[in-house]
């Protein structure tokens, strides 16, 4: 199982941390390890003194593929949820100053984090997708698929050119603006449309 991500999808969350918006998808990845196992504590790395949570749209791979076309590319997933890339703020910015690769900073055990699933109907690959996520009870991030600068199928194709895709995969799609960091004690909770699909503590 491959974990990919998408980073700088939403325009405004690339101008909040100062970054060029991209004219294709930024991809990188986590290993299997990075994901979070249900009923497992999250603990808070004692590597960063700079812990943000990134809420994002996640796939979830149903076919084998290679080389897929966009217009085909809506048959190779089958559930989606809502998820965390967990991302040690100060880390990666060290990282960024050397012109240093920074899986460190993103891709450490646990730092994957994937709610319930839902099963993808067709009328739910017609419109666009809300979500969001709460810290302490209060929301701190909401998105909108399409305002996605990459749609699903986009992100597909473009992973397959490079990486073949296999069943169990996982695609983290990008996170919207209002990423911040968070600390011990902090209660975070995933919102697929209405429905909460995680709840997660930091200890």
């Amino acid at each position: 199982m491959k974990i990919f991500c998408v980073g700088r999808n939403y325009v405004d969350h690339a101008k909040e941390l100062g970054n060029d918006v991209p004219t294709e998808p930024v991809i990188f990845m986590k290993p299997k390890s990075a994901l979070l196992q249900s009923h497992t504590p999250f603990y808070y790395p004692e590597f960063s003194n700079e812990l943000h949570y990134e809420a994002e749209l996640v796939l979830r791979i149903c076919k084998n593929g290679k080389y897929i076309p966009q217009r085909q590319a809506s048959k190779y997933y089958n559930a989606i949820t809502v998820g965390i890339d967990f991302t040690a703020r100060d880390v990666q910015q060290e990282l960024k100053k050397k012109g240093l690769p920074w899986e460190k900073a993103k891709a450490w055990d646990n730092s994957a984090v994937v709610g319930q699933w839902k099963d993808v109907t067709a009328d739910m690959q017609k419109k666009p997708i809300n979500f969001s996520m709460k810290s302490n009870g209060e929301y701190v991030q909401k998105g909108l698929s399409s305002d996605m600068l990459f749609p699903f199928d986009e992100i597909i194709s473009h992973i397959s050119n490079y990486f073949s895709l296999n069943i169990g995969d996982l695609i983290f799609t990008g996170t919207p603006p209002g990423v911040g960091e968070c600390v011990v004690g902090d209660i975070l909770e995933g919102f697929f449309e209405q429905e909460k699909v995680f709840e997660l503590e930091i200890k």
